[in-house]
């Protein structure tokens, strides 16, 4: 795996002097939350909002690129000490690990490509998972009927996975990187894939993905969680109070609002 080093400050002992450095685990294929650039550095939103976040708690940030599928166990074997990858916060996910408050979220999305049938599928514009009422129903069945036969996308071990698994009537068809599920739609080889806004936005916007449209509606709430945070062991939770702290700080002065409105064309994901 790749590790790259990027000091948020020079070299100054946190609070309680443990957390001087913070080894930060991100995938690193998740644009635009976070990605590798044509020259190899990790950027995207979260890099940019884990370099302001060290500094306001007197701490070096090194960032360690770890595949999603093992990102969660290697956090808990200590190969870093913190996870910001566009991880949602999910009661799933709390068996195992912390998290932080959230410091971005946005719903989930279905998209095809222009002439599939998919492109003029029509429905109420949120599926909001924590209302179990008729337009909810309603609205899951619609999808139903429409991606009959239909195959879908997503990524491995997430959210998206989890509710094709649990609302839909077909198998999932599973990826372990948003860039392979891309190509793959793109080539007409699956019908639809569902996945954060924004990492699909940020595809719509290459060559590659010029005639990716979207449908259905915004899917949030329920399994798919309380927005993005900073997955942190359980056992650290002095660490957790000071990343609590610093985004908090973030949110109130403006700085996670200026950041995602900067990565996700102008959007603001602030929670």
């Amino acid at each position: 795996m790749v590790g790259l080093m990027i000091s948020a400050l020079s070299t100054v002992a946190s609070a309680d002097g443990h957390w001087s450095t913070i080894k930060i685990g991100t995938e690193g294929a998740y644009a635009p939350w976070n990605f590798t650039d044509s020259d190899g550095n990790l950027v995207g939103a979260e890099l940019d909002l884990a370099r302001d976040l060290c500094a306001r708690m007197n701490a070096e940030c090194e960032f360690v690129q770890q595949d999603w599928d093992g990102i969660i166990p290697a956090l808990v074997n200590g190969k870093y000490d913190v996870i910001m990858a566009g991880m949602s916060v999910t009661e799933e996910r709390k068996k195992t690990i912390s998290f932080s408050k959230a410091y971005m979220t946005e719903p989930a999305r279905l998209y095809t490509i222009s002439g599939n049938p998919l492109s003029t599928f029509t429905s109420e514009k949120n599926l909001n998972l924590d209302d179990d009422g008729d337009s909810t129903s309603g609205t899951i069945s619609a999808l139903n009927n429409a991606m009959k036969g239909m195959k879908i996308g997503v990524t491995v071990a997430t959210i998206h996975e989890n509710f094709v698994n649990t609302y839909l009537d077909q198998a999932p068809t599973t990826y372990q990187t948003q860039d392979e599920m891309n190509l793959d739609l793109a080539a007409g080889r699956i019908d639809a894939m569902l996945c954060d806004s924004g990492t699909a936005e940020a595809f719509m916007e290459t060559a590659g993905g010029s005639d990716v449209v979207t449908f259905g509606p915004n899917i949030f709430g329920g399994l798919l969680g309380e927005g993005v945070g900073a997955g942190i062991r359980q056992g650290d939770a002095d660490l957790k109070a000071m990343f609590d702290k610093a985004i908090a700080e973030a949110a109130a002065d403006g700085t996670i609002s200026r950041i995602s409105m900067e990565w996700f064309n102008g959007k603001d994901l602030s929670p």
